[in-house]
């Protein structure tokens, strides 16, 4: 059975996407930025929009009838790599003892440009 997971934000129409995806045990988080509305969360820092993104995508998860300690993978997309260790760092204090498998790579642009940091995530409830 499929759950789509609205966020209710103005782009899921637009582009036709969900913030999230359940399908049977397996839910994916759309990419995620540091937008709460119109309003962008941590400009310049990316270590505070990253902390409020994983925030995102813990609320998506809860809403998809799961934890942030289901994620089996992310994938982070940075503006800057130089800057890895802020990402890597909001990262850590979330995941440090779940250790998902996750990507980093840096991308020349995101939908705007005052998103240095976007992150997907995969999550897998247990059937136990």
């Amino acid at each position: 059975m499929r759950k789509n997971i609205l966020s209710g934000a103005k782009w899921e129409n637009i582009v036709g996407y969900s913030r999230a995806v359940r399908l049977g045990n397996i839910i994916e988080v759309s990419g995620t930025v540091s937008a709460d509305g119109d309003l962008i969360i941590g400009k310049n820092d990316e270590y505070e929009q990253t902390k409020f993104i994983l925030k995102k995508i813990e609320n998506s998860l809860i809403q998809a009838g799961a934890a942030i300690t289901d994620v089996v993978r992310t994938r982070i997309y940075v503006k800057n790599i130089k800057n890895w260790n802020e990402v890597a760092k909001a990262h850590a204090e979330v995941f440090s003892r779940i250790k998902p498998a996750t990507s980093m790579v840096e991308v020349s642009s995101l939908i705007a440009p005052e998103f240095l940091v976007e992150i997907e995530a995969t999550a897998i409830v247990s059937t136990k």
